[in-house]
Order: structure tokens, then sequence, then C-alpha cells
């Protein structure tokens, strides 16, 4: 099964930026927008411009054989383009269709080789209660459907002080998450390539970097004055050291991500089971539709058998009533038709 990772920030804040280190001929981009990239010799990155679900699934199994890095760039606007050409369009089943197309998009990862790494990078957007999550289309997705739940890691973009950053650790208000001890810091340099080498060397993929290698890297991306928001919801800056993680607080958070991979494994199934029975009720309604219409079919079968036994019997009974007519004028004639007598032939009464 491949891997999963969510790159999500607001426009400009280095998403696509960050795949400026990686070596060229290492990394493929399914370029949604079809822009260009936003640093010098992008050109060189193999690239395919499209925001067609199907074609971005199909590349994704094409690309999976010459590339173990795939990043499909601006991810929400398979969503919003699907809706803007769509938009005349009454009623609510294009809403599952868009979310179905988003949802093929994500699972399609699962189907690729372990080693193989896909980066979706999406805007974010908060919700009622100031929750930031992943940019979607109607609520199909964001009541059904966790799409962050389907990824074990979720970056997210930061910009503080001129520094660009990913975060690797939920605030509390976001989705932000990765595995313990993955990254060295809670913000580190958005770096893409870097991203990538350090989940290789934690689930020691074939061809991975040595832990030597990875280790010099993690000093060079470190943020460590970068924090988490303080309860006020100011960011604060590092002043000391960052303390030892405590060896009982790193077992119950452990604890605590098992639970939440079981919660969101319980989501995902339910997930799966939303998608499928929105996706059968367009079929529903045409079946009923068509049973209504054979219904009506077969009513109006008798209405017509009896109409045309009308007409047929309506030339019966009108030779039956010319017969009698005849019938009657030849009695009335027989009894006009007495013949002429002399008058002594008259009989006397």
């Amino acid at each position: 099964m491949g891997q999963l990772v969510y790159i999500l920030g607001r426009s400009g804040t280095g998403k696509s930026y960050s795949l400026r280190n990686f070596p060229k001929d290492k990394v493929a981009v399914l370029n949604v927008q079809g822009k260009i990239l936003p640093f010098k010799g992008a050109a060189a990155i193999e690239q395919t411009p499209t925001d067609n679900s199907a074609q971005i699934v199909k590349a994704l199994e094409i690309y999976a054989k010459n590339y173990k890095s795939i990043v499909v760039d601006d991810y929400q606007y398979v969503m919003s383009n699907e809706f803007m050409r769509r938009s005349a369009e009454k009623g609510y089943d294009k809403f599952t269709e868009i979310a179905r197309h988003a949802w093929d998009i994500a699972m399609k990862v699962r189907e690729l080789p372990a080693d193989v790494v896909v980066y979706i990078m999406c805007h974010t957007d908060r919700d009622d209660e100031g929750n930031e999550k992943i940019k979607t289309i109607g609520k199909l997705l964001d009541e059904k459907i966790c799409l962050e739940g389907l990824s074990t890691i979720v970056l997210k973009t930061n910009v503080s002080d001129g520094q660009y950053t990913f975060l690797t650790q939920n605030n509390g208000k976001d989705t932000v998450k990765s595995p313990a001890d993955m990254f060295p810091a809670y913000a580190i340099e958005n770096d893409l390539w870097y991203v990538d080498q350090k989940i290789r060397n934690y689930y020691e993929f074939e061809g991975h970097v040595s832990d030597a290698d990875v280790a010099a890297m993690d000093q060079a991306v470190a943020k460590p004055d970068v924090t988490k928001e303080a309860a006020e919801g100011r960011r604060s800056r590092r002043k000391s050291a960052e303390k030892p993680v405590n060896v009982e607080d790193r077992e119950q958070g452990e604890v605590e991500a098992e639970a939440f991979d079981k919660k969101m494994a319980q989501k995902q199934q339910e997930a799966e089971k939303a998608v499928a029975e929105a996706t059968a009720e367009p079929a529903k309604r045409k079946r009923k539709a068509r049973n209504a219409e054979k219904e009506d079919q077969t009513e109006e079968a008798p209405a017509e058998e009896k109409k045309e036994e009308a007409a047929a019997e309506q030339p019966k009974k009108r030779r039956r009533k010319k017969r009698d007519a005849e019938e009657q004028q030849k009695e009335l004639d027989g009894f006009l038709n007495v013949p002429e007598m002399d008058d002594d032939e008259v009989p006397f009464v």
C-alpha cells in the first residue's frame, strides 16, 4: 500500500516551493492548475497538467512504475473546478459525484507499491469552531469522510518572522500529525526533499539514507524557535533548549496514537459505507422510475383493449339494428299489401 502524505496550507505559504530541493529526476508532479512552479529549474520536473480525477488516478498508476515520489499539487481544485463546470446542474447528485472523485484519488494511493510516497498539496479551511482542516466542496467529505484520516502524516505550512516552515504536530485546532520521533522538532524547514528522505529512513524503505546522514539533516532543518500556539492563541518564541521527552509521556502518546488509528479506521469504514450508499441512491431512483413507468403501461393496457373491443362491437350493433329495421319494414309491407277485390267479392258482414 502506497504512503499518502498531506501538505496543507494557505496560498503563498510555501507548499509548491518546498519542491525546490527535490532532484528533478526523483519526483513527478500532477499539476492540477497547470501553473508554473515557483522556483528556478522547475521546468525540468516531469509534470502532467490535469484537473480530471480519472486522469489523475490513471497517471498515479503510470508514474508509480518510474517514480517513488509523486506530488498532486492544488488538489482542492479537482473539486472546485468540477463544481464550477457543473454549476448549472440542479439537485445534489453532483456533490456526491464530486466527493467520490476526490475520494478515488486518495484511495488509488492504497493500490500503489509500499515505497511510493504520494504528497497531496491542498489549501486549508476553518470550520465554525475555528478548527483548521483540508478545504473541500459540499458537506459529504466534511461530515462523512475525514480525508486527513486516510493518512498517517499531515504537515501544515507556517510563516513566522520570515521563516517558511512545516509544522509536524497537532496544536489542538488543526489536523496536523506525524509518527512519534519521526521529525526532530515541532517546526522544520519547508523542504519536501528532506521530508521524503526522512520518511524513507523512518520506515526503512529500500535504498534509504543512513541514520547518520538523517541526523545531520535533522540539525540543519529544525526550527526550535518556532513553538506551538500559546493558550491565548499567539505563537511564543523559544528561549531555552527543548526539554527531553519524558518516557511516560511518550508511552502515553503511543497509546493515544493507537486509539486514534482505531478511531480513524472505524470512521473510514463508515465513510466508505456512506459513499457507497450515496452512490447507489441515483440507481435506486432510476429503478423506481422504471417500475412506475411499467405500472402506468400496465394500467393503460386494459383501457386500450376495452376501447378496441368497443370499436369492434360498434359495427355489429349497427348491422343488427339495420337487420331489425328491414324485418319490421317487411312486416309492414305485408300488412299493407292487400289484393284488390270486386264489390261482389267483398264479404257481407
